[in-house]
């Protein structure tokens, strides 16, 4: 079997079948285009069908060590192991690509099939958006051409390769040493291809010049839903980072990192300022502009990762793909700022602000300390380009930057989360507010209080505890008060949790990066150290041979106090391919705090290890969070009983 020839043929009749999609869905927008439509939405079935066809083709030859294609001769290895070699598909460009694609078509075949004309006699969402739906689908076809051209040229993961080789390099060592690798890049996919079709609902209605009453909360499931894949991609990104890199710090504002968490910013912004427009028909406009940077910074963010303009660990290598997105970003930008200055007066405003202290002046005060975040974040990424670029110097904008400049956006948004639950639509309702300001406000000056007591200096931790106490405060009266309706209700509450969720994360955040303790210590065998309250005893080195890998391990004896805790046993790994070790920490995870070990280097002779050793305060609260929000995402996608 040709893997080769059925993957370039899937490829071509997906490129051929967006170009039909297209011209479909344009003459399906008459009324009576009912067959175009049809022959549109057989379209995106189809593409999901070859898409897929492809997908597991390219799986059978990284599973079955096809070396005739090229990406598999690319990134395959006879030693790799099978659950290794499968999960190699996003491992390097090509691969990514095509699970873009793939990715693509099926949000694209889910959005033809939740709004087919047959549901429309019994829901009224999909009756309301038909007038919608050819547009939709055309701007989710074109979205679609650009990638299946990208995949059929300059990234063609199917490409001969002749002579076949017995062997291949393998994956990247970095990406062969955990779990998460399995997990990660599919949720990121599904968060940044999901943002496609909340652009494709904009792009459909600036151009048809009309919002449906259904459409804000169609938009809103779908960008809820990428949303929180992004969301859990972020966490587990950093968890990654923390659990694989050794450097025992989970997020450094590396370029890819923040290309990540700018449309994540820009979608987060867009969850809350839709709700000001479904409630009081207010910023259509800041929404599509919202919705259209979303997409925009994704592809922003797929350029960087892939067209070797940035360093980073996460990057891909150079390729000439980055031309491709670049053309695709300037006529994405162009094309949606002309349909906005075209449609732009038919989306005035009805509503208006009756009192600026109300909920809804909090969400856009809220959004514009999201759009700032974001900006900021945008600014350090690009700016040693545009200095090399402009002035041929390499720069470097660094972490301390980053800290300095989004730490009072952080803190201020925590606020306005807390107070924009708290206040009422429209008018202030003095009395209410009061009650509920009052009792998070004392309590937040009391945890300050008694963290100072404790030993507790840093003015900007100290301030983050009583943000994130006022805040939690007022959301767990607000479910307390509403226990019995929290089902009736999901979108709201599954709101709070997903605050009450973010809320653990900023004190994840703000104790590991203040409170970290750090050692490094050469032991002989038997040798202990001391680093807070735990004991460490260096018993011995230990190896192991692996089909892929060769590893040394420093075995471990750990006690805290007079309580022995069990043994951990950090490595080095020796991969072929790679002329330096990569070394996997050893971490044990608590409530509290982390105990992380790294082994730095080893005397083989003496048996030797310098192990470096952390103590880090609250981070298993970032991970906890990302499951809250999670938690938040499902029980705000419920329907409310009828």
């Amino acid at each position: 079997m040709n893997l080769n020839a059925i993957g370039n043929a899937c490829i071509a009749v997906s490129l051929a079948g967006s170009l039909v999609g297209m011209i479909a869905a344009v003459m399906g927008r008459a009324e009576r285009g009912a067959a175009w439509r049809s022959v549109a939405r057989i379209c995106a079935y189809g593409i999901f069908l070859t898409m897929t066809i492809a997908s597991v083709a390219m799986m059978a030859a990284l599973i079955t060590n096809d070396f005739s294609v090229g990406y598999v001769a690319k990134v395959g290895s006879v030693n790799t192991p099978r659950f290794i070699a499968a999960i190699s598909l996003w491992s390097s460009l090509e691969g990514s690509i095509l699970l873009w694609g793939w990715v693509l078509s099926g949000y694209t075949a889910l959005c033809a099939y939740r709004y087919r004309p047959t549901l429309a006699g019994n829901d009224p969402e999909v009756r309301e958006l038909q007038p919608l739906m050819p547009w939709v689908l055309f701007t989710l076809f074109a979205v679609g051409l650009f990638f299946y051209i990208v995949l059929a040229f300059p990234a063609n993961p199917f490409f001969a390769v002749n002579p076949v080789p017995t062997d291949g390099p393998g994956p990247n060592p970095l990406l062969q040493n955990h779990w998460l690798m399995a997990v990660h890049p599919p949720c990121l996919y599904l968060g940044y291809v999901g943002m496609s079709v909340p652009f494709a609902f904009g792009i459909a209605s600036i151009i048809r010049g009309d919002i449906s009453p259904r459409w804000t909360a169609a938009v809103r499931r779908w960008t809820l839903v990428a949303w929180a894949f992004l969301s859990i991609a972020i966490v587990l990104g950093g968890w990654w980072s923390y659990a694989v890199l050794g450097w025992g710090g989970y997020w450094a504002w590396d370029p890819v990192e923040n290309a990540s968490f700018m449309p994540w910013l820009t979608g987060t912004a867009f969850l809350h300022s839709v709700m000001v427009q479904q409630r009081r028909q207010m910023l259509k406009l800041w929404n599509f502009g919202l919705i259209i940077t979303t997409f925009l910074l994704t592809l922003l963010g797929t350029f960087l990762t892939r067209s070797g303009v940035m360093e980073s660990v996460h990057a891909f290598t150079q390729s000439t793909i980055g031309h491709y997105f670049l053309v695709a970003i300037v006529t994405a930008l162009a094309g949606s700022v002309a349909l906005l200055i075209w449609q732009g007066p038919r989306f005035r405003t009805v509503g208006r602000f009756d009192h600026p202290i109300c909920r809804e002046s909090a969400i856009l005060i809220g959004n514009l300390l999201f759009t700032s975040f974001c900006f900021v974040v945008l600014l350090g990424t690009l700016y040693p380009l545009i200095a090399e670029a402009l002035r041929g110097i390499k720069v470097s904008v660094g972490e301390p930057f980053f800290n300095a400049m989004t730490a009072p956006l952080a803190l201020a948004l925590l606020l306005f989360m807390a107070i924009g639950v708290a206040l009422p639509w429209q008018a202030p309702d003095w009395p209410a507010a009061r009650r509920r300001f009052g009792i998070p406000a004392v309590l937040a000056v009391l945890i300050a209080v008694a963290a100072f007591a404790f030993g507790l200096r840093k003015a900007l931790v100290l301030i983050c505890i009583a943000v994130a106490t006022f805040a939690l405060a007022i959301m767990l009266m607000e479910l307390v008060s509403v226990r019995f309706r929290l089902f009736t209700k999901p979108r709201r509450y599954g709101g709070f949790l997903a605050h009450i969720g973010a809320i653990c994360i900023a004190l994840g955040i703000a104790f590991s990066k203040n409170y970290q303790v750090d050692r490094q210590v050469s032991l002989q065998p038997g040798e202990t150290m001391q680093i807070e309250r735990y004991t460490l005893t260096f018993d011995r080195l230990s190896a192991a041979s692996l089909p892929h890998r060769f590893e040394v391990s420093a075995n471990v004896t750990v006690a805290k106090g007079n309580r022995p805790l069990g043994e951990l046993a950090p490595r080095l790994n020796y991969y072929p391919q790679q002329r330096e070790p990569i070394g996997s920490p050893a971490v044990r995870s608590m409530l509290t705090e982390d105990l992380y070990l790294t082994l730095m280097a080893f005397e083989q002779s003496s048996g030797q290890a310098t192990i470096r050793a952390l103590v880090t305060p609250a981070v298993s609260w970032i991970w906890g969070g990302g499951g809250i929000i999670l938690l938040g995402v499902f029980v705000a996608l419920r329907r409310p009983p009828t």
